[in-house]
């Protein structure tokens, strides 16, 4: 049967946890649990260690327990870069949040830009349903109700992921989403750094009825990763700052998209 990016990529993600409850493991065990040739897996590793998630050996492979990968990589930097990615942010999470009117239920995955939106909301009853832990730590108004999915805690992003997450997911469905990415391009769609957060950002766009946003800043813009989470034609807007690649933008556009662009120095006041 013909492999679809889908497939390998639930693959792999199976090869992780795999990886992560038996330790090291060989080639070809893996192979034959899960059925596939040692060449497949081969392939599925050598993608898993490029995304320092695991680290191979000869013949083998383990998971890398120091590995921490985060969909916003611009938290990385420092000094003026920093500060210059934070207004980026806080201006993007701002017009998303005037997306939102009262009574809305809206998805909100792990990244820190669609984080954000929860400070923006003022005066609305909105119900925000996320798979992001550090949503805890940020102030909101009473208005805003949070349910948090559950699940493994990932990383420092403190994300919930795996099986527990996504039954509590299937459950559940909103009008909007709002969601950030790692890159996004017409050729690539949405795509993530974060193997173990595809599958719930993917059924954050299927089970959503309404708009669906994506919040991305200028350097995700055009940028493709290996792990796959939603066609372009699965979006409804892209709010991103106004540094972001005119034509990788106009690109967006003539898909369909609706695109807005926040001027940083302008719109991350109240």
């Amino acid at each position: 049967m013909k492999n679809t990016k889908n497939s390998i990529q639930k693959r792999q993600m199976q090869i992780f946890n795999y990886l992560k409850d038996n330790g090291l493991s060989s080639v070809t065990g893996i192979a034959e649990y899960f059925n596939v040739s040692p060449i497949t897996i081969r392939r599925d590793l050598d993608l898993l260690a490029s995304k320092n998630l695991i680290v191979r050996h000869f013949g083998s492979a383990k998971i890398m327990d120091t590995a921490s990968i985060d969909d916003d990589p611009a938290n990385n930097t420092n000094g003026s870069d920093s500060l210059s990615s934070s207004s980026k942010k806080l201006a993007i999470a701002k017009r998303a949040a005037e997306f939102l009117e009262n009574g809305d239920s809206v998805f909100i995955n792990s990244s820190e830009t669609a984080s954000h939106v929860i400070s923006y909301i003022k005066g609305k009853s909105v119900l925000v349903i996320t798979n992001n832990g550090r949503i805890l730590n940020i102030e909101h108004q009473p208005g805003v109700e949070l349910v948090l999915t559950g699940g493994e805690v990932y990383g420092n992003k403190h994300s919930l992921v795996g099986e527990f997450a996504l039954n509590s997911l299937s459950k559940v469905a909103s009008n909007k989403c709002i969601r950030g990415v790692s890159g996004i391009s017409v050729s690539g769609g949405i795509t993530t750094k974060v193997l173990q957060e595809t599958a719930i950002n993917r059924m954050m766009l299927n089970h959503c009825n309404g708009p669906k946003i994506v919040v991305a800043d200028s350097s995700k813009i055009g940028i493709e990763h290996n792990f796959y989470s939603g066609n372009i034609n699965d979006i409804t807007v892209l709010i991103t700052d106004t540094n972001a690649n005119p034509t990788e933008i106009e690109k967006i556009r003539l898909a369909g998209i609706e695109i807005i662009l926040v001027d940083p120095a302008l719109d991350t006041g109240e």
